[in-house]
């Protein structure tokens, strides 16, 4: 079942980003990059606008954008999703097309293995470039238009701030590895948003290999926070370290700081309030060691971070729950990673959800939890 909705923000859009470039997503093939190549669908910054831009091919535009088709056919692309992955929604972003929008979308699906990947022509994804007729007699071969439609045709708004973002829900638990998004007949779209979470085989993992149990590759999500003024919680689990303070999770400044600071014996500021993000693990674990990474925030990372967790049961509201302490407030300090052992914990599970807390506020760029999956 799809629903589709423009502008109005769905909870889906908290889950996780399943193809951004920096998520592991990449374009496996496209049809047509003539104005603006499909890479830029992936971008995880919003589409930007160059006034009086052009290149040899036309206007310069932050998006992929097709040549006015003068053939029989529509445009397409393929999209490798960063993992195996259950997909919730999608967000077709046309932001500044407007008057070279494409006018309709679809998308199919499918689960293919690594070694699929090696069957798709070579990629350059240069602008003023198509698939020549060697790429299409290749993927004529894999037949990519035979794939499950997750979403069928609909129809897209033009790239005004109003009609820009064009949501859509996709009810489904089945796990998937590859897209193909079409648009009808060609134009542009600026970004190609894909929302769910990652779905690993944890058959396939050695219970005796120490994961990070809330990496978002890993299966994890963010379930609830109290404040992403400037950055979502949900860049804590991203793979990699945070490439800028934009890409971590930053708070506002907290009205209930005190007018004058003061501290505790341990050096820890003594505020009355706290942020906080829970994330349900991806799977049942116990923690052996945390890595809290304040990567770019010199002037604004928390005074201190603390590490809750809990086991929950069926039908358990999770922000009600008797959290137990992992680990107590710990001292964090600017652009750093810190690096917290077995030895300063408290409590190491077994827990399914992790609840990070910063005060008073400020950014974190990642959090990773280092553990062992133990059966539920």
């Amino acid at each position: 079942m799809v629903i589709g909705t423009l502008n109005t923000i769905p909870k889906f859009v908290e889950l996780n980003e399943l193809a951004s470039e920096s998520n592991g997503g990449k374009i496996l093939f496209a049809t047509d990059d003539w104005f603006a190549n499909a890479e830029n669908l992936l971008k995880d910054h919003e589409p930007v606008w160059k006034e009086g831009v052009f290149t040899e091919y036309g206007k310069w535009m932050d998006g992929w954008e097709t040549r006015r088709k003068r053939c029989t056919g529509h445009d397409w692309a393929i999209i490798a999703l960063g993992r195996p992955s259950v997909i919730k929604g999608i967000c077709i972003d046309t932001a500044l097309f407007t008057g070279n929008y494409a006018p309709r979308f679809s998308v199919q699906a499918a689960r293919l293995s690594e070694k699929d990947n090696k069957k798709f022509p070579a990629r350059n994804g240069v602008i003023g470039a198509a698939a020549n007729k060697r790429d299409m007699e290749k993927m004529s071969v894999l037949k990519t238009e035979n794939w499950t439609t997750i979403i069928d045709m609909k129809v897209l708004g033009a790239g005004y701030e109003e009609t820009r973002r064009n949501y859509f829900t996709v009810s489904s638990s089945e796990i998937w590895t590859h897209l193909r998004l079409n648009i009808y007949p060609d134009g542009g779209i600026a970004r190609f948003h894909v929302y769910g979470f990652a779905s690993p085989d944890w058959h396939s993992i050695n219970h005796n290999e120490e994961i990070d149990l809330i990496a978002s590759e890993n299966g994890s999500i963010c379930e609830g926070y109290s404040d992403a003024h400037y950055g979502h919680p949900r860049n804590l689990i991203k793979p990699g370290r945070g490439v800028n303070m934009g890409d971590g999770w930053e708070t506002a400044r907290r009205l209930d700081r005190p007018p004058i600071i003061e501290v505790d014996n341990a050096g820890i500021l003594r505020v009355p309030g706290s942020e906080w993000a829970i994330f349900k693990l991806g799977h049942v674990g116990e923690i052996h060691r945390i890595e809290v990474d304040t990567n770019h925030f010199k002037g604004n990372f928390p005074d201190s971070v603390k590490i809750e967790g809990i086991m929950t049961s069926p039908g358990q509201d999770i922000r009600t729950a008797n959290w137990k302490v992992v680990m107590t407030p710990k001292k964090l300090s600017a652009h750093r990673v810190h690096e917290y052992c077995y030895d300063d914990m408290i409590w190491h599970g077994p827990i399914s959800h992790v609840k990070v807390s910063m005060a008073p506020d400020g950014g974190i760029s990642r959090v990773r939890v280092w553990g062992y999956i133990k059966q539920q």
